[in-house]
């Protein structure tokens, strides 16, 4: 393994402490909790913004805290849950007169993690309920979930949950909106090469030199099968046409799509990809009406993308317009 790490044990609490001394102007860092909160959170006038999760899915979701997106993150530690005096104790500091809401991916520990921690927070008052994302098409259930995962589909969850709670919203129409945003939110993707966790020193899992994984998860967990490579086109297909066949998309749909990378596929390879998942939508006459390409919710430096599509109408459109500023910055 050769990484940019010390101690494995310390990967996150390092990593946390490195993004709140990029961003000292408008991110806190609370260690106590693994947890990266706006520096002007919690504010009487919004809803409070919450998701966990594991580590190693980043920028989700540490780097997606700022205005117009999450007010407050505590990830545990790579690929595990929060523990759950984590998300009870960050419920409690970002507290507000409006709300919070907790996002969760739908996985056996985040579920057990954010429920126990919500029923705590009503216990001592706070207004607070839990909103699970589920767009992963792949499987049904698997070792990590109880139905369908949450992938980088919770990017598009967390924007309009953001912009909303940004605009005044109360917390029934939060929920309200992301829970339809979860609803037409569809996603797939395969692994080119497993992820190599820093605590295990070695890949999470075995691909032949001529093998991808279809269906992964963002954790390595098993697919749909296991295939040989094939060139970009014919893999962009095995990805979209369950994803379109899904919800289903349909002639006259207009969508956002996304193109994720899932932390060690060239940004050249997956505009490769989105150029062919662009055409064939327009083919199947679904117009693409918001593009993304680039690394949303990463699996460490597994190689590979992930597919999203969102049935788009004139409020989810609005929402994903609305301005944000978040830690992650390029320039």
């Amino acid at each position: 393994m050769k990484k940019f790490v010390n101690d494995p044990l310390k990967y996150v609490p390092d990593m946390l402490k490195g993004i709140a001394l990029a961003n000292p102007d408008t991110l806190r860092y609370v260690p106590e909790y693994n947890l990266i909160m706006r520096a002007d959170a919690p504010r009487d006038d919004k809803v409070s913004i919450v998701q966990g999760s594991g580590s190693g899915h980043e920028p989700a979701h540490v780097l997606t805290v700022g205005k117009g997106m999450l007010d407050g993150a505590c990830p545990g530690d790579v690929f595990a849950a929060p523990p759950m005096d984590y998300v009870y104790e960050t419920t409690k500091l970002l507290a507000s007169p409006k709300g919070v809401l907790l996002l969760v991916n739908n996985y056996t520990g985040d579920k057990m993690a954010f429920d126990m921690a919500q029923e705590m927070s009503l216990a001592d008052g706070v207004n607070v309920r839990t909103l699970f994302i589920d767009d992963d098409v792949a499987v049904q259930d698997s070792t990590y979930t109880v139905g369908r995962r949450g992938v980088a589909g919770n990017f598009f969850v967390m924007k309009a949950v953001g912009a909303a709670s940004e605009a005044g919203a109360d917390l029934d129409e939060v929920v309200r909106i992301g829970e339809k945003v979860n609803s037409v939110t569809r996603t797939m993707g395969l692994a080119l090469t497993a992820c190599t966790p820093p605590a295990k020193g070695s890949p999470l899992f075995e691909l032949g030199d001529d093998e991808i994984e279809i269906g992964v998860g963002i954790h390595g967990e098993p697919g749909r099968r296991r295939a040989k490579i094939e060139p970009s086109d014919a893999l962009v297909d095995i990805l979209l046409d369950p994803v379109v066949a899904d919800l289903p998309f349909e002639r006259g749909d207009r969508v956002a799509l996304m193109v994720n990378g899932l932390g060690g596929t060239p940004i050249s390879e997956l505009y490769i990809a989105y150029g062919h998942a662009h055409e064939q939508l327009a083919a199947k006459g679904i117009t693409v009406g918001r593009s993304y390409v680039g690394e949303y919710c990463t699996s460490l430096d597994m190689a590979g993308a992930s597919i999203t599509l969102v049935r788009l109408d004139d409020e989810i459109e609005s929402l994903l317009a609305a301005p944000a500023e978040i830690g992650l910055r390029i320039f």
